[in-house]
């Protein structure tokens, strides 16, 4: 198995699961007890402000908290591209991870570039994602680091299926009901 860690998963048209329709997932761990991830494009209507004020201090308050996946949405995580990578509690690729939760926010503001704050996270249990990957209910990519901090994280999916070209640049362009067009 060849781990999938640092790399884009994006939702196939065929995949089922509404809380997955068109998401795109940076994979953040995945190995043999299975695999955890943050979906990158589901902006909620909530701000860090009203959600976590605690973590104005790192973030702007205006920002929007994102949904990370359906798993332990009341539990927050901090995706952060840093200038100092041993100050991450867990390196995702290259200079990019997740805040520690024992982080001092001036010590973090000072490590980091720029952060986002998520609501729970995406996981799968031993073999899952393997299972799905064999489905075809994923397209992987590996990302382009601005597409991991997108200012239009809404059109993720269509941005980064547009970029791999082919085939993947028409299925970015189908309606999300293929039986309307």
């Amino acid at each position: 198995m060849e781990s999938l860690k640092g790399k884009l998963l994006l939702a196939s048209p065929t995949l089922q699961d509404p809380n997955f329709a068109r998401t795109v997932v940076l994979v953040a761990e995945h190995n043999e007890d299975g695999a955890m991830g943050l979906v990158l494009n589901r902006p909620a209507t909530t701000t860090v402000a009203e959600s976590a004020p605690e973590l104005e201090e790192l973030v702007e308050a205006e920002e929007p908290i994102y949904i990370g996946g359906p798993v332990q949405p009341s539990a927050v995580i901090v995706l952060a591209t840093f200038d100092q990578p041993d100050a991450a509690g867990l390196l995702v690729r290259d200079d990019v991870g997740f805040l520690s939760a024992e982080a001092d926010f001036a010590t973090s503001r000072d490590a980091t570039r720029q952060m986002r704050v998520f609501a729970g996270h995406a996981g799968w249990g031993p073999g899952q994602l393997d299972e799905e990957l064999e489905r075809e209910d994923w397209i992987v990519e590996p990302p382009l680091t601005e597409e991991l901090f997108s200012d239009e994280a809404e059109e993720l999916w269509v941005e980064v299926l547009t970029r791999k070209g082919g085939a993947f640049a028409l299925v970015a362009r189908m309606p999300l009901d293929p039986s309307v067009n």
